[in-house]
């Protein structure tokens, strides 16, 4: 910002570009069309993670169904969907109501500081595009930028990872360049990325091996929804996606709660489909039976089987073993095999940031939200007009960011409705008991960094359901003066500038 010159205002900040974000900026359109807002992106394009990601066979881990926004059907023939069709979705998202033009790029958003005596944010950015610093006032702030660090992915510290001669590659920053064509290829991971990865490039490499500590449970399924297909005929299009979204998150609910109640029923279901596919050159035990029960991790699709049948024909293979060190030409495991390999792909997994990484101040105190409880899972005791959208670990991302973006403009409305500027929820119960903000899911990338999650408590407000159903009913229905978020600062003539 220039020296003497007033900063904007907005009654909205929305942090992020990506999925979240532009969901978030429709759902403004439609029911706050009276409020001005702007989104802030740091990179140069929006998408998110669906513009970041360009590895191959990049593709969603949900369907389209759930994964799309309720108010844009998905019309395209997949269920589980590739990568640039997914960022094509989202472009039109933003394009066909405008909200492509209220984007910022190259605004990296640094800081944000709260003022109770003017009710108002003062967020600092960094405009990358002018290297300078851009500062904007809002009444209220959404940060939609996802949870985990774009700067880099995570990687573990490998014994001798300098000493190898070929190409190190991790997924997040996949070189247009690269050619593993006729390569022998080595991927470390055994997550969703690498079962994404493997049957791509199996089919222009040498050979694909896929090296694991530990085995994962893949589930094969069509990319493509019949029934779908059948209602889009039946019906009109709004209709059929309707019906057919609220088909899949049953359904999802449905396996959820089974994992959780009968879990060695499901791990028997999906076992016995996955022994199926890979046939009986396969030692099964050792590479596809994993020793926790089914959601304790994330699943991982298999869109048409077609991991599986990578590894089946023989062009992929599995191995479970712990890493020694890397060698010149590969990887040595501790068990004294040798992988030899042309090109290492380290799918270690995401580092997970909170908020973006965003300082917050309060009145001009640092707010630690990992000091903080979780209020309906998306705003923090003590931290007024702040809202924050992170999905579910057990079902599509989308369907949380929804209902967060529809909750907002419930607030804002009911705001605007009583005359009150500041809302914030206040602790005030007695003996509350702080837990683990998820609970009973061992992925990597949130038990590594946990700790810097808020908590949640062992009672409703503070409670994170990951629950679709609990969640719709209290941001749909739940009584948004509820006693626990507390209203504040009348509003008043704003002062120029």
């Amino acid at each position: 910002m220039l020296w003497g010159m007033a900063a904007e205002y907005f009654d909205v900040v929305i942090v992020g570009a990506g999925l979240s974000g532009i969901g978030a900026a429709r759902h403004l359109l439609d029911q706050c069309p009276d409020r001005s807002y702007v989104i802030l992106e740091g990179r140069e394009s929006m998408g998110g993670t669906w513009d970041l990601f360009r590895y191959p066979g990049i593709r969603s881990d949900s369907d389209m169904y759930t994964l799309g926004y309720t108010f844009k059907p998905w019309k395209k023939g997949k269920a589980i969907a590739d990568g640039p069709s997914i960022l094509n979705y989202i472009r039109e998202a933003a394009s066909e109501a405008g909200v492509d033009r209220n984007i910022r790029y190259r605004h990296m958003v640094t800081s944000a500081r709260w003022s109770s005596e003017d009710a108002t944010w003062t967020i600092e950015a960094h405009d990358t595009g002018n290297d300078g610093v851009v500062t904007i006032r809002c009444g209220f702030l959404l940060m939609c930028s996802g949870y985990y660090s774009y700067e880099q992915g995570y990687l573990p510290e490998f014994r001798g990872y300098d000493n190898f001669r070929g190409t190190i590659v991790h997924p997040q920053h996949w070189p247009e360049s690269l050619d593993y064509s006729g390569k022998k290829v080595v991927v470390i991971g055994s997550g969703a990325t690498a079962v994404t990865l493997i049957p791509e490039i199996a089919r222009h490499a040498r050979h694909v091996t896929m090296l694991q500590r530990s085995p994962t449970y893949m589930a094969s399924i069509p990319d493509t929804d019949w029934i779908a297909k059948l209602l889009q005929k039946l019906l009109p299009e709004r209709a059929a996606y309707a019906i057919t979204r609220w088909k899949n998150i049953r359904f999802q609910q449905y396996i959820y709660r089974q994992t959780r109640t009968k879990p060695q029923k499901i791990r028997k279901k999906i076992l016995k489909m996955a022994r199926k596919e890979l046939g009986k050159d396969v030692d099964f035990d050792k590479h596809f039976v994993p020793h926790y029960n089914p959601w304790d991790q994330r699943l991982c699709l298999v869109p048409n089987g077609d991991f599986f049948h990578a590894v089946r024909d023989g062009h992929a293979s599995v191995v479970t073993d712990t890493i020694d060190e890397f060698t010149e030409h590969g990887i040595r495991l501790d068990s004294g095999k040798v992988l030899e390999a042309d090109v290492i792909v380290t799918a270690t997994g995401l580092d997970l940031c909170v908020l973006g990484d965003v300082q917050l101040f309060v009145d001009n105190q640092p707010i630690d939200i990992a000091e903080t409880f979780s209020y309906k899972s998306m705003m923090f005791s003590g931290v007024p007009n702040l809202v924050s959208t992170f999905g579910y670990i057990n079902a599509s991302w989308t369907l949380k960011a929804d209902l967060t973006a529809e909750y907002v403009c419930r607030l804002l409305n009911h705001m605007s409705d009583i005359g009150m500027r500041q809302c914030m929820p206040r602790l005030q119960e007695q003996g509350i008991t702080g837990k683990d903000w998820i609970q009973g899911f061992s992925s990597g990338y949130i038990q590594r960094k946990k700790h810097l999650l808020p908590k949640q408590g062992d009672r409703p407000p503070w409670v994170n359901t990951q629950h679709y159903m609990l969640d719709k009913k209290i941001t749909h229905k739940g009584p948004i003066d509820d006693g626990v978020l507390q209203f504040s600062k009348p509003v008043r003539a704003r002062r120029a500038g």
